[in-house]
């Protein structure tokens, strides 16, 4: 536990006198008269003297708190998810039609996408990206799993791997006021002149750099079973992410260095870039997962959508003492009355 105001601490010295008040009162009082309303309160009070101490005693413990407040407290604190969107980037490239993952890496990466939307919070939309040599938004941000599972089903493979740009589309749909372009960090921004009567074309947003992985309402899930081909770095994408706080979860699906047989009999030569997959993971804040079976692959998006769902923050717990320390000059003052007709 940290404090954000540690300097407070030192009122916690004080709390000592408060019981040595309390003792010094009850002696001066002696054995004070008091009156009670009926014989019953009698008999409880001398029945069960301890009684008499239980409400200071709480008093004593809601100072203690409330000093403790006052120094604002912060810890670790695992929290429900607060993310609203998930956008799922999945490669559709013709390599994954290798049966190296059975039944095949995109049969295998379909049914793991659709376990991970079953288990998902149905509170939590969910976008689809499909890249290849091409990027799409195959499904928008939403919460109908059943329009996601059809447009997982509707996949369409071709050549090219544009990881970066899968990235810089994801983003595009979480940040559509920043106006990020593909088109235009693809093949340079449009220089023609507006027509009459049309606004000129905006500018992206020029935004302030925060923390990687700082932003809780967004998070990106990236399947690849390659390496870039075409298109924008992955690392310029991944920098765009980490300046807006996104955090990338990547998934490497197959063998990292070899060949395999297409489902024709054709041989074709693999090499899932893993140094820059794990590179992307790192600067976003995220973390790279690889899987070599559909087993594995299954296993990694149950984990993963458990993992999205909390997450730990640095929380000031100032309100949560101070609460509780209104809680308890209330049940002080309710035993009080109780027990001997008094708030004090």
């Amino acid at each position: 536990m940290n404090f954000l105001w540690p300097q407070l601490l030192w009122l916690m010295l004080a709390l000592p006198l408060l019981p040595a008040l309390y003792l010094w009162l009850l002696r001066r009082r002696g054995k004070p008269a008091l009156r009670y309303s009926n014989l019953e309160d009698v008999r409880a009070a001398v029945g069960r003297p301890w009684r008499r101490h239980v409400p200071p005693a709480l008093l004593l413990l809601a100072c203690s708190l409330l000093v403790l407040a006052l120094s604002r407290p912060t810890a670790r604190v695992t929290l429900p998810w607060a993310r609203t969107t998930i956008m799922l980037a999945m490669d559709v490239s013709l390599s994954m039609r290798v049966a190296d993952v059975q039944p095949s890496r995109l049969v295998a990466a379909q049914e793991a996408a659709k376990l991970f939307l079953r288990e998902l919070p149905r509170h939590i939309d969910v976008g689809l990206v499909t890249f290849a040599g091409s990027t799409q938004v195959a499904q928008q941000a939403t919460l109908d799993r059943d329009s996601l599972v059809g447009a997982i089903d509707a996949f369409q493979m071709q050549r090219g791997t544009a990881i970066g740009n899968a990235i810089v589309m994801c983003l595009s749909e979480l940040f559509p006021e920043h106006g990020i372009d593909l088109g235009d960090m693809t093949f340079g921004a449009r220089k023609l002149a507006p027509r009459a009567g049309e606004a000129e074309k905006a500018a992206p947003k020029q935004i302030d750099p925060v923390a990687p992985g700082s932003y809780g309402a967004a998070a990106i899930i990236l399947l690849s079973d390659g390496r870039r081909t075409m298109g924008i770095d992955t690392l310029q994408a991944a920098k765009m992410a980490a300046d807006r706080g996104v955090r990338i979860y990547v998934v490497g699906l197959g063998v990292v260095d070899g060949e395999a047989s297409m489902d024709d009999g054709m041989a074709m030569y693999l090499k899932l870039d893993e140094p820059t997959l794990r590179e992307v993971a790192r600067m976003t804040g995220g973390e790279y997962h690889h899987a070599g079976t559909a087993e594995m692959l299954r296993s990694v998006y149950r984990d993963l959508g458990s993992r999205v769902q909390v997450q730990t923050r640095e929380t000031e717990l100032t309100a949560l003492l101070a609460g509780v320390a209104a809680m308890l000059v209330l049940v002080a003052m309710v035993l009080s009355a109780r027990w001997f007709g008094r708030l004090g």
